[in-house]
């Protein structure tokens, strides 16, 4: 688009008082924001407020010339930053299905991934080693099948679906990582991701709605859940406490029609009964790559890294592998455990160190043990 476009599209977006859903009806209306901002008062007031209708019509103040202005330096900064608008071409089409599609979107990356189709991974900040585990492994195998993977940019689950796709894009893979962030493009939050942004912005897209230097918000978390669920065919929850916002994508995700995906846990650990309740509400129980192409009617291309599993080299003596027998798949506390083993407390803590450091078991709170393959 030429600078007076750009320029529009922005002042669009940055005029207090304009949301999506206002842009659509005066988009709709007038046709491009340029027209928009030279329509008269009149004919404005038949689509907006009196007070808005007076602050389309008069010049954009200053502090609404301030942001456009560092909009448009940060877009010149680099030929990976771009606009996408309702009225660009390359705007995601599944994004364009929803009823609330944002007016633009902020890009950062390779804008050309959005060609492809896509699976959110979302998942809890508090996983377990496991889920953190699961996650990636699933994102770099469907990465490889061809689905690029939309995530949040949160610790946890997010991150791991982000770069299991990277190790999939690195790779060769054609598919890569879709980051939807709750900030403006040049905020990264939490602080502690800005290694696997910049890993993102090199192999994959970063996509934001917010204006540049928006902060983290609360209630902007959840708007970014929409486009997450927009983006994609289907939502695939790992792992989700009752309380997480997880489950808000997936319900998001189910509102517009797509596919609910979730991976059942130990009815023991509370990360899993999140997943335990869409399963029951209906969503699909996933035990593999392969389940989730299945269901997303997508033909297999390389599935064997998640459908493996975690599979081990490592040597091990009748000990440990007694061990790992007598915990099974459940989270056990140390005492029941060496009642099981019929051994005592302190030799069967040296054993479990050296399962913990191998990664075969996970230390959990309240000196509880989980088997992790």
């Amino acid at each position: 688009m030429d600078a007076a476009e750009r320029n529009a599209w922005l002042r669009l977006l940055l005029t207090p008082g304009i949301g999506p859903r206002t842009a659509r009806e005066l988009l709709a209306a007038f046709g491009l924001p340029q027209e928009i901002f030279s329509a008269s008062r009149a004919a404005l007031s038949r689509h907006a407020a009196s007070e808005l209708a007076d602050r389309l019509c008069a010049p954009p103040g200053a502090a609404v010339e301030t942001a456009i202005g560092d909009a448009e330096r940060w877009l010149d900064a680099g030929e990976d930053r771009s606009l996408l608008t309702l009225a660009d071409p390359d705007y995601p089409r599944a994004l364009l299905e929803t009823a609330d599609p944002p007016t633009l979107l902020f890009a950062w990356g390779r804008r050309e991934v959005l060609g492809l189709p896509a699976l959110a991974i979302v998942g809890s900040r508090s996983c377990t080693h496991q889920g953190r585990e699961t996650a990636q492994a699933f994102a770099r195998s469907l990465a490889q099948a061809g689905l690029n993977i939309v995530s949040g940019l949160a610790v946890g689950i997010d991150a791991a679906a982000h770069r299991g796709a990277l190790e999939a894009a690195a790779e060769g893979a054609v598919a890569s990582t879709i980051a939807v962030i709750g900030t403006g493009i040049d905020v990264v939050y939490p602080t502690s991701q800005r290694g696997l942004g910049e890993a993102i912005r090199a192999r994959g897209l970063m996509l934001s709605e917010f204006a540049l230097g928006t902060p983290a918000l609360a209630h902007n978390f959840p708007r970014r859940n929409r486009v997450i669920a927009g983006l994609a065919r289907g939502v695939l929850v790992v792992e989700a406490a009752m309380r997480s916002g997880s489950l808000i994508t997936a319900r998001l995700a189910a509102e517009i029609g797509r596919e609910v995906l979730a991976i059942p846990g130990s009815i023991h650990s509370p990360t899993a009964r999140g997943c335990h309740r869409l399963i029951k509400d209906g969503a699909k129980l996933v035990e593999s790559a392969q389940d989730v192409l299945d269901e997303l009617h997508l033909p297999a291309r390389a599935v064997a890294a998640a459908d493996r599993g975690s599979e081990g080299s490592e040597q091990m003596n009748a000990e440990h592998r007694a061990v790992l027998a007598a915990l099974g798949h459940d989270p056990v506390d140390l005492d029941t455990l060496a009642r099981r083993c019929a051994r005592d407390a302190g030799a069967l803590s040296a054993a479990l160190l050296e399962l913990e450091l191998a990664q075969y078991v996970e230390r959990l709170p309240g000196n509880r043990y989980q088997r992790l393959r």
